[in-house]
C-alpha cells in the first residue's frame, strides 16, 4: 500500500525512526506537512500502528540508556527514576508552602466602618 502514492508504510515508518519519531523532522524529510502525517496516521491504521511500534522502541532505547547511568553511579538519573517510577513507594516531592497573615491587617478587620 502506498501513501499518497508515494511511500510505502515501511518507508514512512523508517524515516520516522531516523528522525527520532519527531513529526516535523519526519515531514520535512518525506516533503508532506504536519496536517498529512496526522491525515495518514488517522486513516492508516497500519500506519498508526507501526508508529507507535517506532515510538515504544524509542522509549525503550531511553529507558535502557537511563539504566545504563544509573548503572554508572549517576544520581540524577537515579533520583529522576525514583520521582517517576518510584511514586507508589514515596519517592515524590513535596512543596511546602508558609503563608504568613499580618498581624496588623488582621487588626483592623476586627474594626468596622459601622456608619
Amino acid at each position: 500500500m502506498k501513501l499518497g502514492k508515494k511511500f510505502s508504510i515501511t518507508e514512512f515508518a523508517s524515516a520516522y525512526e531516523k528522525k527520532g519519531c519527531n513529526v516535523t523532522s519526519t515531514c520535512t524529510a518525506l516533503g508532506i506537512n504536519r496536517k498529512t502525517f496526522y491525515k495518514w496516521r488517522e486513516k492508516y491504521s497500519a500506519l498508526d500502528e507501526a508508529l507507535k511500534e517506532k515510538e515504544d522502541a524509542l522509549l525503550d532505547f531511553a529507558e535502557s540508556k537511563l539504566y545504563e547511568h544509573i548503572s554508572n553511579g549517576d544520581i540524577t538519573s537515579l533520583i529522576f527514576l525514583l520521582k517517576t517510577k518510584g511514586k507508589s513507594r514515596g519517592y515524590v516531592e513535596t512543596i511546602q508552602n508558609d503563608v504568613t497573615v499580618n498581624q496588623f491587617e488582621e487588626f483592623m478587620k476586627t474594626f468596622r466602618d459601622d456608619k
